[in-house]
């Protein structure tokens, strides 16, 4: 399947990014030039892959203030997560792991955490959040106390809340805690100092800062042996380096350190547009999340009364954008960040994650509202009056006939 000669408008970009051409043409080069096994220092090719590895290892540590001798490359952030789980366990204490973890957690950490608490090698304290998705710090620090390990999403893949990571951290710290801070929405979106703020595990992937799927980032104080608790790691141990990943994930990291600043004020103010325009083109629209905390390309909204599905379905060939996170939109289930803010069936039922990126232009945010706000309408039509029906052709016999004899179901002489 091929997309369309005018493909739809994407604004699904908290599930993943297009490629950076620039960071493509890196990609390319270290697949057809510099295409040496890292791990083969004696000669020139393998030289110069480790030298690329290396720097890439640099511009990771750059864009979150950490040690590059703490950067850790894997395939991603769900393996990331995994690693730094593992290793958080594998430390030696009396009892199980003692977790405290907010309930909007992305999927990656909550089923990694079950997993081990399935096992009895974890023992959970959840920390709610309110019809915002907002954090208590208040109450954080609270149940802190006599935790081993505080995992906090640094922005919600979902609704986009900010979360405090600095004060969390410090809450944590002060307690004896470790942290993992899940910063796969907000690595290049927001600034994070993740040596002055004390963070342990520190989660980022390429894919979402317009960088390639299939690789990410631990990143951890160097003192640290996080292969110690999972083997050979991708890019940490004995295996060959994904070296074009790498390279990829490190140029994207550079760009995003150079160009943040610009780029997130740019989207932040086209995703206003659009939610203006949403606002006044749907009747009973509602916005979710903390729309003064919020990633500045997240725009998540509710139709109450109209199923999402129907919506994105009549979008498919002009906006793609989702009804939730890609972890689990496919899989027609309740969102659990939905559930866990305490929104209404209806609102959950009807809600759309819309997000801006930076290749968005101005004419796309005015065309992707207008499609929206009829592919609402029509969807609304449809629910009050119900499908049209099927006039019969004139001698055609009845349903009710059919049902009659249903021998005849399924002939085709009819």
């Amino acid at each position: 399947m091929r997309l369309p000669t005018t493909p739809p408008i994407y604004l699904d970009h908290h599930a993943t990014t297009p490629v950076d051409p620039r960071v493509a043409a890196v990609l390319l080069h270290a697949m057809t030039t510099a295409f040496g096994n890292a791990n083969s220092a004696e000669h020139i090719y393998g030289e110069v892959a480790a030298i690329l590895v290396a720097d890439a290892r640099r511009e990771v540590a750059e864009l979150v203030n950490a040690d590059p001798e703490g950067v850790h490359f894997t395939s991603g952030a769900t393996e990331s997560i995994r690693l730094a789980i593992a290793h958080a366990i594998a430390a030696p204490r009396h009892g199980p792991l003692r977790v405290a973890l907010t309930t909007v957690e992305h999927r990656a950490v909550l089923d990694a955490v079950a997993t081990y608490e399935r096992k009895g090698e974890v023992s959970v304290t959840w920390l709610p959040v309110d019809g915002q998705a907002r954090l208590d710090v208040a109450e954080c620090a609270a149940a802190c106390e006599g935790v081993d390990l505080v995992c906090i999403i640094a922005a919600n893949n979902e609704v986009g809340t900010l979360y405090p990571v600095e004060e969390i951290a410090e809450v944590a710290g002060r307690a004896g805690a470790r942290t993992l801070v899940d910063a796969t929405q907000a690595a290049g979106r927001i600034p994070i100092d993740a040596a002055a703020w004390g963070i342990t595990y520190l989660v980022i992937s390429a894919h979402k800062i317009y960088g390639p799927k299939g690789v990410g980032a631990l990143v951890v104080p160097p003192a640290l042996d996080v292969r110690s608790s999972h083997g050979s790691t991708p890019g940490t141990g004995d295996g060959t380096p994904n070296v074009p990943g790498i390279v990829g994930l490190g140029e994207a990291c550079r760009l995003r350190r150079l160009e943040m600043a610009d780029d997130e004020p740019c989207m932040a103010s086209q995703r206003n547009r659009l939610e203006a325009l949403l606002l006044s083109g749907i009747d009973g629209l509602v916005v979710n999340g903390d729309r003064s905390g919020r990633l500045s390309n997240n725009l998540h909204v509710s139709v109450p009364g109209v199923p999402n599905d129907a919506v994105v379905s009549r979008l498919r060939r002009h906006v793609a954008l989702s009804t939730g996170a890609a972890c689990s939109s496919g899989a027609q289930t309740p969102s659990h960040v939905l559930r866990a803010m305490g929104l209404s069936e209806a609102l959950q039922e009807g809600a759309l994650r819309i997000g801006t990126g930076k290749f968005t232009t101005d004419e796309e945010i005015e065309q992707a509202a207008q499609h929206i706000v009829q592919a609402v309408a029509a969807t609304r039509i449809m629910a009050r009056t119900g499908p049209m029906p099927v006039t019969a052709p004139a001698g055609a016999r009845s349903a009710k006939a059919v049902r009659a004899k249903p021998h005849l179901r399924g002939t085709g002489g009819l």
